[in-house]
């Protein structure tokens, strides 16, 4: 299923809901990020998608900010793929995972998790304590 084809549920109130909207990007053969910007109920207001290489891929902060400021989100959900098969968080996701939740939390926005979708499996950054 291409990424366009992800349809977002009303909320994302738990990580089996995170897991379905975001699994369709363990078929991608490059890397490619999605942002969920939720309400403080969790309700989804918008999405961006990020495409990159094969196996790297920017994080676009300043958007990130931006489109959280837009929205009035209190919320981020990230999700990144590893086209390579493994969902285990590489020293660059981590860092880059702390660096947008101080970039966030600057602005009263929470990054709520970080999931790393593969075809193995789903890791979220939160149920392993990274965030």
């Amino acid at each position: 299923m291409p990424i366009e084809a992800l349809a977002a549920p009303g909320r994302l109130a738990d990580l089996a809901a995170a897991g379905e909207l975001f699994a369709p990007l363990a078929e991608e053969a490059s890397e490619v990020m999605v942002f969920a910007y939720l309400d403080a109920g969790q309700r989804i207001l918008g999405m961006r998608h990020a495409r990159g290489s094969i196996d790297r891929l920017e994080l676009p902060i300043r958007t990130i900010a931006a489109d959280a400021l837009a929205f009035d989100a209190a919320g981020v959900v990230m999700a990144h793929n590893h086209p390579s098969g493994d969902p285990t968080p590489s020293v660059a996701d981590r860092e880059a995972t702390r660096l947008l939740a101080r970039a966030l939390g600057t602005l009263e926005v929470r990054l709520l998790d970080h999931l790393i979708v593969a075809r193995s499996g789903i890791t979220s950054f939160r149920a392993l304590g990274l965030l």
